[in-house]
Parts: C-alpha cells; sequence; structure tokens
C-alpha cells in the first residue's frame, strides 16, 4: 500500500481524498517510480472538476513528478533501476496518476535527469519547460527583435516563455494580475509588464507597438481574456490558446477573424507536440539545455506536503501562486 491523492467524484479541491492504495508490479514496458517530487499544473484543476474528463472514478490525479526507478518490467531498455527520472503530462494513451508515493509509468515516455538537476527543479521543469519549448519554436517560431504578449507572465509556464523568449531576443511584453506578480515578470525578462484587469491593456499594448500590435499572443487564461488577446494582435496575426484558468472560450462567429484583420487562432496541445520518444527527447534536451546554460531559471514558489493537496489546488486556483508548485510526498 502507499498513500495518494484520489478524486472519487467531480468538483472542488474538497474532493480530493489523501488515502491509502494499492499498486501491483511494473507490466511489460512499465518502470516503477518511487517519487520525489510531484508539479503541479493547472491541468491538475480541469481534471479534478471534470472539464478534462478521467478515464474513470476514483483517480489519482497529476500529469507531472520526477523520481528514481525503483523496478522495472520485462523488455524494458530505456532506463534502469536506480535512474533518476522525470516525466510530464500528455502524450499517447497517457492517464493521470503522479499525486501518489510512487507510480507505474510506460518506460519510454520517461527522461533521464542530469545530475545538475535537483529533484524540487525536476518535478516542476517538464512539462512547463517543455510546453514554452513547442510554443515558442513549433506553434510560432520566435524570431529576434519581435514583440510578443504573454498571459500569465509569472505562472509556471509563463516565467518559462518570457525568460526563453528574451533569450531568443525578443522584445516581451507580459500580462499579470498583480503588482506583486508584475515585478516577478520583470525579473523574468519582460520587457513591458500590464495588468490583466485594465480595460486598456490592446491600447496599451498598441501603444508599445507603434498602434501596429504584436504578432503573436500567446494565451493560457482563456474565457477573461479572449476578446483582449485578438484585439492585441497586427494584421494576419496569431492567437495561441494553450490553456483555460478562467474557463473556457464560448463560441464566437469565426468572420470576425476576417474583420479584425485576417487574423489566426490555434489551439496548442502539450499531447501533439510530444508524439513519439524521440520527439519527447529532443523537446527535452532543448529545455534542459536553457536551464543548464543558465539562459532561464526554473522558479519554484512554493513546496507542499502531497497531502496538503487540496490547499495546492485551492491557491492555484485563487491565482495566488508564483512561479511553480511542487508537492512532496
Amino acid at each position: 500500500m502507499m498513500k495518494a491523492v484520489r478524486v472519487h467524484a467531480y468538483g472542488g479541491p474538497e474532493q480530493l481524498r489523501y488515502e491509502d492504495i494499492a499498486i501491483g508490479a511494473p507490466a511489460p514496458g512499465e518502470a516503477l517510480i518511487r517519487h520525489s517530487a510531484i508539479g503541479l499544473n493547472f491541468a491538475d484543476l480541469h481534471n479534478r472538476a471534470g472539464r478534462y474528463p478521467l478515464p474513470h472514478l476514483p483517480h489519482v490525479l497529476g500529469g507531472e513528478a520526477a523520481g528514481v526507478v525503483a523496478a522495472i518490467g520485462p523488455g524494458v531498455t530505456a532506463v534502469s533501476v536506480g535512474d533518476r527520472v522525470a516525466y510530464a503530462a500528455g502524450g499517447p494513451d497517457f492517464a493521470p496518476g503522479a499525486y501518489a508515493e510512487e507510480r507505474l509509468f510506460p518506460a519510454d515516455r520517461l527522461i533521464r535527469i542530469p545530475d545538475e538537476i535537483d529533484d524540487i527543479v525536476a518535478g516542476a521543469l517538464f512539462t512547463k519547460g517543455i510546453t514554452a519549448q513547442y510554443l515558442l519554436k513549433a506553434v510560432h517560431a520566435v524570431r529576434p527583435g519581435e514583440t510578443i504578449l504573454v498571459h500569465a507572465a509569472a505562472g509556471g509556464v509563463g516565467s518559462f516563455m518570457t525568460q526563453w523568449a528574451r533569450h531568443l531576443g525578443a522584445r516581451v511584453i507580459g500580462i499579470v494580475s498583480s503588482a506583486e506578480k508584475a515585478a516577478l515578470a520583470r525579473e523574468n525578462g519582460c520587457h513591458h509588464v500590464l495588468l490583466g484587469s485594465d480595460p486598456e491593456t490592446p491600447r496599451q499594448v498598441r501603444a508599445l507597438t507603434a498602434g501596429e500590435g504584436v504578432p503573436v499572443v500567446y494565451d493560457s487564461v482563456g474565457k477573461d481574456t479572449f476578446d483582449a488577446s485578438l484585439a492585441c494582435l497586427r494584421p494576419r496575426g496569431l492567437l495561441v490558446s494553450f490553456g483555460s484558468a478562467s474557463g473556457n472560450i464560448p463560441p464566437f462567429d469565426l468572420f470576425t477573424l476576417n474583420s479584425r484583420g485576417s487574423l489566426f487562432v490555434t489551439s496548442a496541445a502539450f499531447a501533439w507536440f510530444v508524439r513519439d520518444r524521440n520527439e519527447l527527447l529532443m523537446r527535452a534536451a532543448d529545455v534542459l539545455d536553457v536551464v543548464l546554460r543558465g539562459a532561464v531559471k526554473v522558479h519554484v514558489g512554493a513546496t507542499m506536503p502531497l497531502s496538503e493537496a487540496a490547499e495546492a489546488h485551492r491557491a492555484l486556483e485563487a491565482r495566488r501562486t508564483l512561479g511553480a508548485t511542487v508537492l512532496i510526498p
């Protein structure tokens, strides 16, 4: 038996139960991971609430963790017992299950952790880091001198993106929800920081871009920011929606994209950018490279015991967090 956090019914943080569950031996192709650090992500809240339905109930939450390989099943060659490894949400047939002391996981989806990266950082690194990588390099290839706009610029993904984008030579406008977060966003590379609650945000963005608007907006907030994000784009600009912290974007008339400047909108989901092991390891290697060279610093704003996962969810939902939150089993 081991401790894990499960939901038996969809709903609020009160649905999280810290309880004993059984775990078996690794099947062919699987590894048993003993967790040391578990990353908290907004997708966990969506799983808990039922917006991203779980395969069945009850079910353990969580899509990201780091730890050590405790055992391997038949046929496993990608990792060995004793390896320090991490994994990230997404990919073929992925199911949550990280909020636990141990977990069985497909061995070919594991990423080896170099000695220079400690467990706490590794637990918060790959979901956010790989998301930043494909957003900045695959969905829209950020170029030197380009001005980009990043919502939730002081959050886990936002902090990673703003540092990396500046490293790539971009001029970064960050949007945050408070003055405290504005200071962190500036530390993380934003050239300009705006408050998302200000209805004048699109006008301010245009003032910073000689009236033109930006070529790309990265929006993880969703419903509350969708219209403003469109209003910040230059003609033929791209809105990249990769989250829905404030709720799902409501239906809209596609023809409005024409009248606003022949705009583009895409929804960029993690799973489609790590479809096989080679792609996963390519993106993970790029993330490790910028971290090890010091171009991007991983900001872990809080660590909490796994038993307090419900409180961690409340803090993230209320936007009280700065940077990443890591749960410790």
